[in-house]
Formats: structure tokens, sequence, C-alpha cells
């Protein structure tokens, strides 16, 4: 046996990071990782990624087998334009990109939410996250803003969002293993306030309070959001556990926020919202 298939998954970005109450919310951004697998008759996966941890794409791979008692191996490979360990959700985009093309690989069909938690359930065998990041997974699936509850894995709402985004990526890197998780949630009751702000579609409000709120938690600087908001974005945030930023722009501030971030060092990307979500060759179930 020898089958190939090919997909490619979004980045994200945060609104609500749901470390503190289990309710988050996040964006798709128009940023991606494809995968390509191609199964064997090896009985084993293995991962071709130099210099990169593969155990969380070899991880996908084995549960959409195991999902269809295929028994196979192979190989699957990951190829990247979302900074590692910044909070722009490369790890969801990994597993959906690989968990995607095992499914275009087998020529098989799964509700995109399945399909979703297909790749949450990778992360958190292998202890890449702390909530399980359905929220990032399900806004690098299926595009636009996404709502959560990441305890029940329910996606709560999802809209498109028209809006240009930029990210302000310092070099350094923060593995969410090494979040200090004590003391997120001692914020829980601020959270679930900017879980209402969200479900009310206040997403530049929310972005802006969650980002205030853990990078105090987390010990890192706000000096980004408040330069954002001062050159005129409608919210800006930490993005995930850090370090990256992320912001809403509208198309007449994106040079002046552009430029008083790369005064604070650091690169900055220029994206916009994805609407349209991950995908392959063949096609999920609606």
């Amino acid at each position: 046996m020898r089958r190939r298939g090919t997909a490619t998954a979004l980045g994200a970005a945060t609104v609500l990071n749901a470390v503190a109450n289990w309710k988050g919310s996040a964006f798709g951004v128009d940023l991606k990782t494809s995968a390509e697998v191609v199964l064997d008759d090896s009985l084993q996966v293995k991962g071709d990624v130099p210099g990169i941890d593969d155990h969380l794409i070899v991880r996908s791979v084995e549960l959409v087998l195991q999902r269809f008692c295929v028994v196979a191996g192979g190989v699957v490979r990951t190829k990247s334009d979302i900074p590692l360990a910044r909070g722009l959700k490369s790890s969801s985009a990994a597993a959906n990109a690989a968990v995607l093309a095992t499914l275009d690989a087998l020529g098989e069909e799964l509700d995109p939410l399945e399909a979703t938690r297909i790749g949450v359930a990778a992360a958190r065998d292998v202890g890449v996250t702390i909530t399980g990041a359905f929220d990032d997974a399900a806004a690098s699936m299926l595009g636009g803003v996404v709502v959560t509850d990441n305890k029940e894995m329910a996606l709560l709402k999802r809209e498109e969002l028209e809006s240009m985004v930029l990210l302000l990526v310092p070099e350094e890197k923060i593995f969410s293993k090494d979040t200090d998780v004590r003391r997120s949630r001692l914020v829980a009751s601020i959270a679930d306030l900017i879980f209402d702000l969200a479900i009310a579609g206040d997403y530049g409000r929310a972005m802006t309070l969650n980002g205030l709120v853990y990078c105090s938690a987390l010990r890192l600087t706000s000096d980004p959001i408040f330069a954002a908001l001062d050159s005129g974005a409608r919210g800006a945030s930490l993005s995930g556990t850090g370090p990256a930023y992320a912001a809403l722009v509208d198309d007449e501030n994106i040079d002046e926020v552009e430029s008083a971030w790369l005064d604070l060092g650091g690169r900055v990307i220029k994206t916009k919202v994805n609407n349209k979500g991950s995908s392959f060759a063949g096609r999920l179930r609606s």
C-alpha cells in the first residue's frame, strides 16, 4: 500500500486565553502549515521534519488511522510559515494539517469538529497543551473567529470577521508547558467577563482586556498593547501565552501600528483574518 495525502491548516491568534476558566476564543489568520502524509505497510508512523519535535504530528496520524481501523505506517512531513512557540497556534495548525493530510491519503471524510478533536487529543497525548487548546484548533480548522468551551470541547460560536491583523513576534520562544497555570487561574473571574464580551462579538475589547490580564499574570510586558491602541488598533492582546502579540487594525491605521511595534523590536507580520479555514484535496463533511 502506498497512499499520499496533503493538507493545509491555519495559524490563529487569541481573543481569550482558556487557561483561566476553560473558555477560549481565537481567530484564524492567513499564516499556514502544510502537511504531507505518505502511508505504507511499514506499521510505524515516522516524522520527517528535521530540527523539530515530531511527536505531535506522528500522534495525529496514528489517531486518524485508529479512527478508521487502518493498520498502516508511513511518513508525515510538515512545513510552516507560522513562527514556532510564540503563541500563534503552530501546534494546533500542525496537528490539524497532519489529521487532514491523513484523511486525504485514506480518501475518508470527517465532520470538521471531529477532525479538530482528533488533533486536540493528539496534543493532549504528547503534552503540548494545558487546556486541550480546542479554541485554537477550532480557529485553525474553521477559520473566522470562534468561542469555545475547552473542557467540553464544544463550539459555542463561530462567525466571519473581516480585519487586517498585525503580529509582533519577539525573538524569544515560550512553550505552553512552561506557563504559570496557578497565577493564570487566579484571574478566572475576569476571564468570565472577557468571555461575555467575546460571546457578544466585542472582540476588540475582549482581546485587549485579555492581553492586559494575562500579561500581568504571566509577568510579560503590556507595552505592545498600549503602543497598538495608541496608534489606532481596535484591539490588541498577548496571543496565547506569548511572547507574540496580535492586533486587529483598520486599513488606515496599519502603517502607524506597524511603525510603533517596530520601535519595540522583534518582527512585525502583516496578515489578515482568514475566514476560509483549513483545507485538503478531498473535503470535510459539513
